[in-house]
């Protein structure tokens, strides 16, 4: 299930907020200009789903989205786990990249088919946690201070949507923050 965990900016450990609530993550979200909601799932995606099957399931969703926010170019991102040390290397160096403060030119729209993954919204004093889970979708602001964990052993399929092609392209800030929070294993295992 989808998970909101507050925090304050120069407190990691306290939780301002935890929630699996999911219409009270929509209303929190949406006051912060953030835009998160669900979509049925149609398939259960595997790593062997390719891309065109995934956005041929979800045609209609798509289309509309793009529609209605002027969104031109979609195409998935997706890890799955593989055995072998190079493609534990190739994971490991993806979530690092990832895991680094950063905002984009342009809205960050994402949908996840499958698997699991986590934006940390850094907004005013707060970083918002959002566990995204398949069938979510969620929509964080051009400029939005984030960051994303996919966890240790990624595995996960997002449409993305964009304006431009380089839509994707972060302008890293440099600064650590995302190093004292919590990774997506810790908020799972907070469940436990």
């Amino acid at each position: 299930m989808t998970l909101l965990q507050v925090m304050r900016q120069d407190a990691p450990d306290e939780i301002v907020l935890r929630t699996r609530d999911t219409s009270r993550i929509s209303a929190l979200l949406r006051e912060l200009g953030v835009e998160y909601g669900q979509w049925e799932l149609h398939l259960n995606a595997t790593a062997d789903t390719t891309q065109e099957e995934l956005l041929a399931s979800y045609r209609p969703e798509v289309e509309a989205l793009c529609k209605r926010d002027g969104l031109v170019l979609v195409d998935v991102a997706s890890l799955h786990p593989e055995s072998g040390e190079e493609w534990a290397e190739r994971a490991a160096k993806a979530r690092a990249t990832f895991l680094e403060e950063h905002r984009h030119a342009e809205d960050e729209v994402r949908f996840f088919a499958h698997g699991t993954g986590c934006f940390y919204l850094h907004i005013a004093d707060n970083v918002y946690a959002v566990v995204c889970e398949a069938g979510d979708l969620l929509s964080v602001p051009a400029g939005t201070l984030h960051w994303f964990d996919m966890g240790p052993q990624p595995d996960f399929a997002a449409i993305r949507f964009f304006k431009e092609e380089d839509g994707w392209v972060g302008d890293f800030t440099g600064d650590p923050i995302a190093q004292k929070f919590p990774r997506l294993d810790a908020l799972l295992a907070g469940d436990r």
